[in-house]
């Protein structure tokens, strides 16, 4: 059984390895929007995967760290490209929650990433 839980968050960025010509080179933001996977039997007792309070728990205090913030100064995120954003989400979450099986990252409503692990 897979579960999901949307989040969202604000954030700002560079990307300092494109050409100067480039737009996103200059500062700029995003309303992110992030879809967090998690694959596993269900639990007997309770009926489900997991608590979805639980996901919420674990989840906002990492999007709370880099909500409002320049991406740029996050450590582990000097080139935030949204697969390099995904990434850094995925290794926290996984962290904390090992049933994490897949990550959707909107940068904008017609752009994202799906990152799976590697």
């Amino acid at each position: 059984m897979i579960i999901f839980k949307d989040f969202d968050f604000d954030s700002a960025h560079f990307l300092p390895n494109v050409s100067d010509d480039h737009k996103c080179k200059q500062i700029h933001g995003h309303t992110y929007r992030m879809k967090v996977f998690f694959s596993d039997a269900l639990d007997n007792h309770y009926g489900w995967v997991m608590d979805f309070a639980e996901i919420k728990k674990v989840v906002n205090p990492i999007i709370n760290s880099i909500d409002h913030k320049l991406l740029n100064d996050i450590e582990g995120l000097e080139n935030p490209t949204c697969e390099a954003i995904s990434i850094w989400l995925w290794d926290k979450i996984k962290a904390e929650i090992p049933i994490l099986c897949r990550i959707e990252l909107y940068e904008t409503l017609t752009s994202g990433v799906v990152y799976e692990g590697e």
